[in-house]
């Protein structure tokens, strides 16, 4: 009866598993975890924590005095095979020893907070709570596979949609590719934890939320096919819906398009090829259609 329940649980951890964005086949960092019930929870759905590496800021002293769950939580991961990291700064984790030569498929962040030292709304704590971010995002960003995301939960109604995330993306050479809702219910065993101050223990309101989704810019050398060059006009037609970020856009699309000139010739040169010309009259035109749209919209 053993052996049979053994052979059971292989079978289901050699199976490819899924809960919500996450797959038992990917390489997954989990940063500024509190009690690592949302680390569990993952691992629950997997059978298996091997792909996981959990790290807290916290020391596990800390941990230990803070959260009344996070013993129990941090055991079940051990004996699940998974990393457990503690004190790990989650603006500097790529000079972490063991993170240094690490690369992960997903790197999920959930719900950043520099801490309850003022209002939500006050000027300094939004700052602080964007340069944590930002941070985050610096280091985060170099620890990703080249198909890899950054996934941030985080709240969508005022003051935290003031931290601008999509922006401080943008600023670090990231792009938005999704921004999914979150509901704590997706995710059995997931308690949510204030995190600082004497009530650390206890959960805050979520509200309305999303896990935004973020990918690397492709390096321009791999645009060099056509279905690569569409697939990045894809990626700055979604940037273009936000008017913030339209003009950075412009600026991209525009040095690629020099680049192609400069290796192939001006579209007009007697030596470009069809494919080629045709393909960069298309950006030119999708921008152009985008340009337009804009100008009704502000007359309307």
């Amino acid at each position: 009866m053993a052996v049979n329940l053994r052979s059971e649980v292989a079978v289901r951890v050699r199976e490819e598993r899924w809960i919500k964005h996450y797959s038992s086949s990917h390489d997954i960092l989990l940063v500024g975890e509190g009690d690592f019930s949302f680390s569990l929870s993952l691992a629950m759905a997997f059978c298996s924590a091997t792909n996981i590496v959990a790290t807290s800021l916290n020391s596990y002293e800390e941990l230990i005095k803070n959260y009344k769950n996070a013993k129990k939580n941090l055991a079940f991961l051990e004996m699940l095979g998974a990393t457990l990291l503690h004190g790990v700064d989650a603006t500097k984790m790529k000079i972490y020893p063991y993170l240094q030569c690490r690369k992960f498929h997903r790197i999920i962040y959930n719900f950043p907070h520099a801490g309850f030292l003022q209002k939500e709304d006050h000027p300094h704590l939004i700052s602080m709570h964007r340069e944590l971010v930002c941070g985050f995002f610096l280091n985060a960003r170099s620890m990703l596979w080249v198909d890899g995301e950054i996934h941030i939960s985080h709240k969508i109604t005022p003051p935290f949609n003031s931290w601008r995330i999509e922006d401080l993306a943008l600023n670090c050479s990231l792009f938005l590719v999704e921004c999914a809702d979150f509901r704590i219910q997706d995710y059995p065993c997931y308690n949510n934890k204030r995190g600082s101050g004497s009530r650390c223990d206890e959960p805050f309101p979520l509200g309305k939320c999303r896990t935004f989704k973020f990918k690397l810019f492709p390096n321009s050398t791999t645009f060099r096919t056509s279905q690569n060059i569409f697939t990045f006009l894809d990626v700055g037609m979604t940037l273009l819906e936000h008017n913030m970020i339209r003009n950075e856009c412009y600026r991209i699309i525009g040095s690629y398009l020099k680049h192609v000139e400069d290796i192939f010739g001006s579209t007009s040169d007697a030596g470009a090829s069809e494919d080629e010309a045709e393909l960069s009259d298309n950006i030119l035109l999708a921008l152009k259609y985008h340009e337009l749209m804009d100008r009704r919209k502000n007359k309307g």
